[in-house]
């Protein structure tokens, strides 16, 4: 999804939260400026949706929760606060709010060429300031391929990339599953990925 900028004034956290209430759109707050999030493709959707599915039937017996893209994270020691595809939480510190979350254990994105280059790059140095992050997922839209950024136990980040017929594992929440899975339907034709 792509992010520009929709208010040039800045914003408190609160003053945001009270905003954002009023509007159609979410919008993601950076360094007290806010950014609209247009919509995706419509296999960036069934992808999202795909993945959020997978890892709540995985969970449903867990305490972890998973969230969907309406879920804030805000990122630890700021006040911004991120929109990610699907985000897991098995912290309990994240029960006691309501609009967003902090500690989670996964992020996933759904790639689009608007926001690779931010996935990857800032949006992935903000989410690393989360000490809870053990993976951080990056799934393509176009092609099946997932990139998976996993921190070690010495801290580091390392980058496995998962393609067609490999098996994902996600330690963070002790699941492995067939990269088809979550690519099940989905249609790779130029027409289908041309916009995304």
């Amino acid at each position: 999804m792509f992010t520009v900028p929709s208010h040039s004034l800045k914003l408190t956290p609160t003053e945001y939260f009270a905003w954002e209430e009023q509007q159609l759109e979410r919008h993601e707050y950076i360094n007290g400026e806010i950014y609209a999030m247009s919509g995706g493709t419509r296999n960036h959707s069934r992808i999202a949706l795909k993945f959020g599915a997978l890892l709540d039937n995985h969970l449903s017996n867990r305490s972890c929760e998973v969230f969907n893209s309406d879920c804030r994270v805000k990122i630890v020691e700021t006040n911004d606060y991120t929109y990610p595809d699907v985000s897991v939480s098995c912290d309990p510190r994240d029960k006691t709010t309501t609009q967003y979350i902090t500690y989670p254990c996964l992020i996933v994105e759904v790639l689009s060429d608007s926001t690779e280059a931010y996935d990857r790059g800032n949006k992935f140095f903000r989410y690393r300031q989360n000490p809870q992050l053990q993976d951080y997922v990056l799934v393509s839209s176009k092609e099946i391929a997932i990139d998976l950024y996993r921190k070690t136990e010495n801290g580091r980040w390392e980058i496995i990339n998962y393609r067609a017929g490999e098996t994902v594992e996600l330690q963070s929440v002790n699941l492995n599953f067939p990269i088809e899975q979550v690519y099940r339907g989905i249609d790779f034709s130029p027409e289908t990925i041309q916009s995304s």
